[in-house]
């Protein structure tokens, strides 16, 4: 009977493997007549069906939980309207996955993206839907579906499924055995293996077509998350709290500049950029920032020859936030993350793709698995030459739970730096700081007893980081190289400041490198800034057009605003020079810190109208 039943749902995750399968080659096949398509090798499209595959065999898992359930109630008993109910049920998923694989063929030509759940929302006003196709394609899509759903429930009921003969002596181990070992198999390929980080549609992302990457996500997964995703935030903007045009005038007179004008601090007009991303450094972390001495020495020996920002906020609190914050010049969304929303990515604007366009070699290297919080998907997208990581290093290099230690993925990092093209644009995103916090080495700090392993871990981290520059140092390109040094995020740390407060928030952020001028080498800046200023800082500094990244602002520009903004997902805190505000819708939390109380209301109206519009922004797009 064991055998009887595993293959049987063998047969039918194959199945739908082949129905997949099939729907991504029809999808390939419409578009092949694209310019889209125009120069890709057909050695990199056959990779599709690859790189779909465990975003498949998670789908498919999905779909036969009912299948195991019948057949758990057949092993006991006589149940022959199983059979029936798993036909039935078989074709009706068949058909609503056949339904939005071939809405996707036209949906692209319109939107260039998957079947999202937003794309539903239409079918409120059917008749609308209806009109704006023409009727060939109308009914070419209904034939369409109608045929592929007659032949694959032909094919399901000739090769894949038999109907389930029942032994009334099969010993009761092996159904014991079948109850304990099919929701385990299913469970697997559900997660998509034994991986730490349970799978995503990151996974399917491999090519810098993103064509390609849409047709390798399975259209079922897909459809699913986004409403899943959808559901969560709906399309009313639970932060509007003042009339819209109340609130876009404050937004634009927070972000009015009087005078474009920037400080140069580089000595190189196209220097190459290399980020070194921290995984969850704090601020507390470091002795300038107000943190205890001895955790980051090796940080405080850059400080020297660098520029240390003491007001500097990551506005989120995770690193798909940090990601769109950096590149995108996006601050972190309540609610969402932008990372959640593949087919919201082309509204944001992108730095990455701007240096492409100026000649930089970009990249991103990471020890770790980009799969987490879809953050792969957003870095394809954003079009980097190379990325690497966990999978891309070698079996031997040691790792632990998370990936490749700090002191190895800086290794390659600075060895590929060094014989990379120029000039470049580089990341590295550490992970030892990252729990388990299983980094080799000693862990020396005894006397701080909060977060004793994290802060060990930032120590271990630090000497990596260390040791990289001790080793770039000596390359003839290290003097024509600006350094970012910033963290994703914060992290709780041994001072025990709350989530809901901008001391937890404070994050380091750092300039230094040869292409830093000299006159601002030791320096601190106190002025009020976050990560998501970095882009239209980068570009202002090469003097390229920053316009498109409207949330951003020009750190060097003595003309900038100052504030500081994080997202509490129901919430927010909104920091100005003259005080600090914090507000959680959702237990009406509200906590004001250092501000003339003439101001409150004023301080109050701000950060309301800024999320206000950056949401309701987000649910346009």
């Amino acid at each position: 009977m064991l055998k009887q039943q595993i293959f049987s749902l063998l047969r039918q995750l194959l199945f739908w493997l082949l129905v997949f399968a099939t729907g991504r080659l029809l999808f390939l096949v419409y578009v092949s007549g694209s310019v889209r398509t125009a120069g890709i090798p057909i050695s990199e499209v056959l990779q599709t069906f690859y790189y779909a595959l465990m975003l498949d065999i998670s789908t498919a898992s999905y779909l036969l939980i009912i299948p195991f359930f019948l057949l758990l109630i057949q092993s006991y008993f006589r149940a022959g309207w199983a059979d029936a109910f798993n036909k039935v049920y078989t074709a009706v998923v068949l058909l609503v996955f056949l339904l939005i694989t071939v809405a996707e063929l036209a949906l692209y030509a319109e939107w260039e993206s998957k079947l999202s759940f937003k794309a539903l929302v239409y079918l409120r006003h059917p008749a609308e839907v209806i009109n704006s196709v023409s009727n060939r394609q109308l009914f070419a899509g209904l034939f369409l579906v109608i045929v592929q759903f007659l032949f694959f429930c032909w094919l399901y009921k000739r090769c894949f499924y038999k109907p389930f003969i029942r032994n009334q002596k099969t010993r009761r181990i092996w159904k014991a055995v079948f109850v304990l070992l099919a929701p385990g198999l299913l469970l697997l390929g559900i997660r998509g293996g034994f991986g730490e980080i349970p799978i995503t549609s990151s996974k399917s992302y491999f090519s810098k077509n993103n064509l390609l990457n849409l047709a390798a996500v399975n259209s079922a997964y897909n459809l699913v998350f986004s409403a899943i995703d959808y559901f969560q935030i709906k399309e009313s903007n639970r932060f509007s709290t003042l009339p819209s045009d109340k609130a876009k005038a404050l937004v634009g007179q927070i972000h009015e500049v009087s005078k474009d004008s920037t400080v140069s601090v580089l000595n190189s007009s196209r220097p190459n950029i290399v980020i070194i991303l921290l995984e969850s450094w704090p601020g507390d972390v470091i002795e300038s920032l107000g943190g205890e001495a001895g955790i980051t020495p090796e940080f405080s020996k850059l400080e020297k020859d660098g520029l240390l920002f003491t007001n500097f906020y990551a506005t989120g609190n995770r690193s798909q936030q940090a990601m769109a914050s950096i590149y995108g010049g996006l601050p972190a969304l309540p609610v969402t993350t932008l990372a959640d929303h593949p087919e919201k990515y082309y509204a944001v604007p992108s730095l990455v793709k701007k240096l492409n366009e100026e000649g930089y070699y970009s990249s991103f290297y990471f020890g770790g698995q980009l799969m987490y919080g879809n953050i792969k998907s957003f870095l394809v997208y954003n079009e980097f030459d190379r990325l690497v990581e966990g999978d891309d290093f070698d079996s031997q290099v040691p790792r632990g739970k998370m990936g490749v230690h700090d002191e190895f993925l800086f290794e390659r990092f600075a060895r590929e730096l060094d014989t990379g093209p120029r000039p470049f644009f580089a990341t590295a995103f550490t992970l030892s700081s990252h729990s388990p916090y299983d980094q080799p080495g000693e862990r020396p700090i005894k006397h701080i007893e909060s977060e004793n392993d994290f802060v060990n871990s930032v120590f271990y981290a630090d000497q990596a980081l260390g040791r990289f520059f001790e080793q770039v140092k000596t390359k003839p390109w290290f003097d024509s190289t600006l350094f970012v040094i910033l963290s994703d995020h914060s992290h709780p740390s041994y001072k025990n400041y709350p989530l809901r407060t901008f001391e937890y928030h404070n994050i380091p952020f750092l300039l230094c490198g040869g292409a830093l001028k000299k006159e601002f080498m030791g320096k601190q800046n106190d002025r009020i800034f976050s990560n998501a200023d970095l882009t239209r800082t980068l570009l202002r500094q090469l003097d390229l057009p920053a316009d498109d990244f409207f949330w951003s602002r020009d750190i060097f520009n003595p003309y900038s605003p100052e504030y500081a903004y994080f997202d509490l997902t129901t919430g927010f805190g909104w920091k100005r020079p003259f005080g600090e505000i914090v507000l959680k819708l959702e237990d009406n939390y509200h906590y004001v810190n250092k501000v003339d109380e003439s101001r409150e209301k004023e301080l109050e109206e701000e950060g309301r109208a800024y999320v206000q519009v950056l949401f309701e922004e987000f649910l346009g797009w």
